[in-house]
Order: C-alpha cells, then structure tokens, then sequence
C-alpha cells in the first residue's frame, strides 16, 4: 500500500492522492492550487505520472481544492471513469465550468494589459476552457453511496458521510494488504448546515487532513453571537458589509444565519446582495440533496421553504449589475466570491470599499496566509487589488466558527474509533502537522507528515520525528502571524 501526493502534501490546497494498492493504481481527488500566484503555478506542471495509466479516479467532494485540476488530467490522456457521489458531481459541474470561465476572462484581461507592455509572451494560458470541462464531465460516475460498498479497479471501496459540504465523503478502500481510510476533508461538529460525519470503523492506515489539527473552533453560539454583534456594529457606520464567501457551503451557512437573525429580530432588515452566479446556482443544488443536513434545515427544504433566502435578498446575475452596486446609498451586506479574496466579484468590491471607514469587513473563510485575505488579516496597511495600491481603512471583524473543517476535537473524535492505525497527515501546513504528531502519540497513534511527492508505505514504519527528511518547523515572526491569521479566519 503505497501512496505519492501531488497536492495537500505540507500545505492545505490542491488535494491529489496516487495510491498504488498491488498493481492497481487509484487517484483519490484531482485538485487546483490556490493562495496566491506562487502556489498557482503548481497548476500548470506536468503530473508526474502517465494519466492514462491510471485505473480509476475517486472524488471526495467538489471543492475546487479537490477537483480543479480534473480537465487536465483528460486533457493529458486520461479516459476512465471518475467515481463520485451523486451530489459531488452535481457541484462539480457548477465548480468546474466556473473555473474555466474566470481562467478565460482571466487570461484575456491579463493579455490585454500585458500586451500594452509588450511581454504578453510572460502571460500564462488558462489550464483549461469549457469544451475541456464537458469532456471531463462525461467521465464522472455518481454511483457511490454513502454506506455502500462498490468495486472499482478490483478494489473495494465504501465512501461515509464526512460532514464538510454536500456530497463529502471519506472512504474506506480494503486492498489486500488491508484496510485503509482516506478522509478528504472533515467536517466540523458544530456545522451550520451538515450532519456530523459517520463513525468510521477500525483499519491499517488512515490519511488524514489537518487544516486546524492545531486548535479548536469556537462553540457556535459564541460564533453566532459574535457574527451578530459584527453586523449591528457595522450597521452603525452606514457603510457597505463586504461578506467574502466561498460557494460552496459557506454562501449558504452565512445565508441561512442571516435569515434566522433578520427574522429574530436581532439584526436590522437591511439589503443582502447575493454577488455569486456560483453561488446561487450551488444553493439550487441543496434543495435536491437536503436530506444530508441538519434537521431544521432538512425540514424546512421538506415543507417547501426557502431557508437560504432572507427576505431583504436580492441575487446580482450580470457583471454589470455587480458594478452598479457601487451607486447604492445606504448600508447593505454584499456577499460575493472567493472566500479568500484571490479573485472573483469581491475584488471589485474591495477596490471601491475598503479605503472608507465606513466600511466593514466580515471575514469568514479560511484566509491563505499569501492570499489577499491573508494579508488584510495580518495587519496589512496597504494592499494591491486589481492592479493598484489600496489602504486598508475599512473596520474587519474575522469570524472563525464558521468553518467546514474538523478542528482538533473533531479529529480525534475521528479517529477514536479507527484502532490503532499508522496516521499520515495531508492538507495542512507543516507547523500545524507538527504540533498534532504529540498529540496523536499522547492517543497511542503513530503519526507522521505526508512528504510532498516522494512514495511512502501508508504500513511502513515512516519517519523517526513525523517529519519528512528535509522538513524543517521554524517558528519565525512570519509564521506565527500566518498562524494567527489561520486561527482567526475559518473556512
């Protein structure tokens, strides 16, 4: 049983598993780099492996993170099936053709002004355009259950509910060498929106993400109280409410809390922009497959109500309509994608904000700490958005409760039930991986880091430390603001 990681090995992004069970080789996600443009490059490497060698691809969610990079392994010659849940491919579809689109817009926009400066040879092209996705999409097979065992590659593999976003699964996948989890990513306990994940049975080998391995999440009636305070306060200065959200489950978590709190009566009636196509188009998909989440959810989706719909909320299709929100008097809450701040809607709303006073900014998704995001988050005076300098005057309130990732709590909650496996730790930067080997070996669990792109024996002995030859954990200034950053911020 042996495994190479592509993505989400010594970092918390661009998920991609190979693992080699006998002769079968299976990769478990196929994700993009996000976090800035050093991190992005990632994306436009060749694999490191033949594509077309590969006996089967397994999804466990849509998160862009997760799937991002799927129309270039078809593009590089890969042609079997991609296995999913049925609501996994439903969001896939929606995340996929988003990406390729904002690549296309994207690429062209840079061609224009690089073109201006004579060094359009230095523009790189879009991983991928529509035409790439449909034929990516054509492969995706939604045969898997939660619960429910399927053969793929001769292998047996039975996906559970993990509780992060719609669809998520973990998988159990029994080689002949034995038993083995992989976790994809988690859910937090306290979800607004999902039901917990499923107790998993006991195995050899787990591979485990770690984003918040190092902390634990504010209760969520704490989270929902500071989240209102956040909003009266910011009411108070008349300004615009900037809302960064990804998508996917947190659009819909921040929609639904609204809801609830205007309806309580604890906080004003004011406007709430939907400023997300994706978004709005993600939301359609949770009246479908409403029976994973909570159960006042659950039941208002059952007696046909809307509760991702405050009744202030007005949806902004077209970019122009997006822009002409710039003219609108009066406070109002704009939510708009990405969650980090890297692109999309929010920047255009940033430019034209975030220098007043009277702005505020709400942040409650996970900020990278070479993101946009994370540099307002750290402290930053200044910031550079869209092509020019921009103060940071804007009043920012970070929620972290939010989050769709297990904290510590809910990791050892995990892996209470699995035996005593050999742990191997993914999805997570290196100083939070670093901190949870201690605390998995106070729990009898031999852990140990995941290195980027080297072969490893998911039952072999791993390494003396938990670290990977070479992985060096300095606490810098840098490093523990970044850290500070990820504590306050939550996706």
């Amino acid at each position: 049983m042996q495994m190479q990681s592509f993505g989400a090995a010594l970092t918390v992004t661009g998920s991609m598993h190979l693992l080699t069970l006998g002769n079968k080789r299976i990769l478990v996600d196929c994700g993009m780099f996000q976090g800035g443009d050093e991190m992005e490059k990632r994306n436009h490497e060749p694999f490191a492996f033949d594509p077309a060698e590969l006996d089967a691809v397994i999804l466990t969610h849509a998160h862009l993170d997760h799937v991002g990079r799927l129309p270039l392994l078809v593009g590089r010659g890969y042609r079997g099936a991609i296995y999913c849940t049925p609501p996994t491919a439903a969001l896939a579809e929606t995340v996929l053709i988003d990406s390729a689109r904002l690549q296309v817009e994207g690429y062209r926009q840079d061609l224009r002004h690089a073109r201006r400066q004579g060094r359009e040879d230095e523009v790189l092209p879009p991983l991928y355009e529509e035409a790439d996705v449909y034929r990516t999409l054509a492969l995706l097979r939604p045969h898997l259950e939660f619960g429910e065992t399927k053969t793929i590659a001769g292998i047996k593999v039975t996906p559970q509910r993990a509780g992060h976003i719609l669809g998520s699964a973990y998988l159990l996948i029994e080689a002949p060498d034995g038993r083995l989890l992989m976790s994809g990513d988690l859910g937090n306990r306290e979800s607004g929106l999902q039901q917990d994940f499923t107790a998993p049975p006991e195995v050899d080998a787990v591979v485990i993400e770690t984003t918040y391995a190092n902390r634990t999440h504010k209760p969520w009636a704490e989270t929902l109280n500071e989240f209102r305070d956040a909003l009266r306060e910011s009411v108070r200065q008349g300004g615009k409410i900037l809302i960064p959200s990804f998508a996917i489950e947190r659009a819909q978590v921040i929609l639904y809390t609204l809801k609830n709190l205007m309806d309580a009566g604890e906080v004003p009636r004011i406007p709430v922009f939907l400023d997300s196509p994706m978004a709005t188009r993600a939301t359609n998909e949770y009246f479908e497959f409403g029976d994973e989440l909570i159960p006042p959810v659950r039941e208002a989706l059952q007696n046909g109500e809307d509760p991702f719909r405050p009744s202030t909320l007005h949806v902004v299709p077209t970019s122009a309509e997006s822009q002409r929100l710039n003219k609108y008097d009066g406070p109002a809450i704009i939510m708009a994608g990405n969650g980090m701040m890297t692109g999309g809607r929010i920047q255009h709303h940033l430019k034209h904000h975030l220098w007043k006073p009277s702005t505020s900014l709400i942040i409650v998704s996970y900020q990278s700490p070479s993101s946009l995001g994370g540099k307002i988050v750290a402290g930053a005076d200044t910031v550079r958005i869209m092509g020019e300098d921009i103060k940071v005057q804007a009043q920012v309130h970070t929620i972290g409760g939010f989050s769709a990732h297990a904290d510590q709590d809910d990791l050892l909650a995990f892996l209470s039930s699995t035996g005593k496996p050999h742990v191997w730790l993914v999805h997570g930067e290196p100083e939070v991986m670093d901190a949870f080997v201690p605390v998995l070996a106070q729990q009898g669990l031999k852990a140990d880091m995941v290195p980027d792109r080297q072969n490893v024996e998911l039952l072999g002995p791993g390494f003396s430390t938990g670290r990977p030859p070479g992985v060096v954990i300095t606490e810098t200034p840098e490093q523990g603001t970044a850290d500070a950053a990820r504590a306050t911020s939550g996706e």
